[in-house]
């Protein structure tokens, strides 16, 4: 593994418009020119922080703060309006449900177009086919389209992917619950096996008790700024005592 950080925030913003009306075409023009936006509003505002190889850290905050904003940059998704992003390493994100995934082809097939986007070489993706297709538990449906699958099945299917391709970093928002409890002890267990393998983890949940366990550092985001970043245990304890649960 390279030398540099896992992942390396310097500065970073990311501005949105508050106006919910449609753009006239001057406003386009205005952004694709580089204008500011007029009433911007942050949801992230000079934000900087480094992870390092290995660790797996929560990221905490009330809805608004800027987690999923944080996340979306991490992975690729969306751009900085100012500072930087460094990211060193394969990156797989279950962000939201069914994000990556096309209705219209099969399970096998998505699983094939995300493992490509993911930098997998056909002969890899043959190879890991079998263990992904294992894990999620549905294989009597695997070639069925994925508009006939439940929002389970589809969130079992985009974990399975996302932890047997051996990324480098995880990114993990909000899916704990998936399926039945025999389906998330096997999550559990396979992201434990994935912290030990001394992979980096970025993870947001609202419980509490799972990311003590998982995580070892937490990141605290308020309004678009991090307003604490320590130990896990330290975080949580004055944020649940400071935030209205």
């Amino acid at each position: 593994m390279t030398s540099h950080p896992a992942i390396e925030f310097s500065g970073v913003s990311k501005m949105y418009s508050r106006s919910a009306d449609r753009k006239l075409l001057r406003s386009h023009v205005e952004g694709w020119f580089g204008r500011k936006l007029r009433d911007p509003f942050y949801a992230l505002r000079g934000v900087s922080f480094t992870l390092d190889h290995c660790q797996s850290v929560a990221v905490l905050g009330a809805n608004g703060a800027g987690k999923s904003t944080l996340l979306s940059l991490v992975a690729g998704l969306s751009e900085p309006d100012e500072g930087t992003v460094r990211v060193n390493g394969r990156v797989a994100a279950l962000l939201e449900l069914g994000s990556g995934f096309h209705p219209d082809l099969t399970g096998i097939e998505n699983v094939k177009l995300n493992a490509s986007l993911l930098g997998l070489s056909r002969r890899r993706t043959e190879e890991l086919l079998p263990h992904i297709v294992d894990f999620s538990g549905i294989a009597e449906f695997i070639h069925q389209p994925l508009r006939t699958y439940s929002s389970g099945m589809i969130m079992r299917l985009g974990f399975s992917v996302a932890v047997n391709v051996d990324p480098d970093i995880l990114i993990l928002d909000e899916v704990f619950a998936v399926g039945d409890q025999a389906f998330q002890a096997r999550c559990h267990e396979k992201i434990i096996e994935f912290k030990k393998a001394g992979k980096t983890m970025l993870c947001v949940s609202h419980a509490s008790a799972t990311l003590h366990q998982l995580c070892d550092r937490a990141l605290w985001l308020d309004h678009g700024q991090l307003v604490m970043d320590g130990p896990v245990d330290d975080v949580i304890a004055i944020y649940e005592g400071r935030v209205p649960r």
